[in-house]
């Protein structure tokens, strides 16, 4: 697939998932208090997006953390592919198990953040509650786009997907697209259960999926 369609992919996964969490907001408010109406869904605009940015800066601080604590001296660096500009979180070389934890790290705060969210909040779907839509939003929808680009095996080099898939077993490594159904498969369930908060086998399994990604590790 080329650069252009892996671009075109991504946006379209991000802002349909994004954008489903932004339109399950609460009833319209009565007529009374109509014409506070606009002021209202741009502050739940900012609300969504900001917290899409804290889903964002969750899942690279995750990066952060467990490459500050292996000793690898993180740092942010510049990403570039094709039209895509954006950043990156780098580090030193470590050993296949350590790259294994830091690059998986950043899904394992994805998986705990939509964990809290979706058992402190089932019934979030019809809550007014943008801002943590938005974390989940972002979560299902990063989870979507590794999870693509894994199937497809493209994207920048330094896609965690492809990190995770050489690193896995010291090294032996592992084929990219089964960390992409690892990846994508408690990402469906979670949105399963945002739709179906009454669906108790989609939450178990959901935990199941991420207690066995970070089980991986013991490998």
């Amino acid at each position: 697939m080329t650069r252009a369609r892996f671009v075109v992919v991504s946006v379209c996964l991000g802002a349909s998932l994004i954008g489903s969490m932004a339109s399950a907001q609460t009833p319209p408010a009565p007529v009374a208090t109509q014409t506070s109406a606009p002021r209202s869904r741009v502050m739940q605009t900012v609300s969504l997006l900001g917290g899409a940015a804290t889903g964002l800066v969750a899942h690279e601080g995750g990066h952060i953390v467990f490459g500050a604590i292996f000793g690898a001296h993180p740092s942010i660096k510049r990403l570039d592919y094709g039209p895509i500009r954006f950043f990156r979180i780098d580090h030193d070389l470590v050993t296949p198990k350590e790259e294994f934890v830091i690059t998986s790290a950043g899904f394992w705060v994805q998986h705990v953040g939509s964990e809290w969210i979706l058992t402190a909040h089932p019934d979030l779907r019809h809550e007014s509650s943008p801002f943590l839509k938005g974390i989940l939003g972002f979560n299902l929808a990063t989870s979507a786009m590794y999870a693509t680009a894994a199937f497809g095996q493209f994207g920048p080099d330094a896609r965690d997907t492809l990190g995770i898939a050489v690193s896995y077993d010291d090294g032996k490594g592992m084929p990219e697209p089964v960390v992409g159904a690892l990846i994508l498969a408690p990402a469906v369930l979670d949105g399963w259960r945002y739709l179906h908060p009454e669906a108790t086998w989609a939450k178990w399994a959901s935990r199941a999926a991420k207690i066995g990604m970070a089980m991986l590790t013991l490998r």
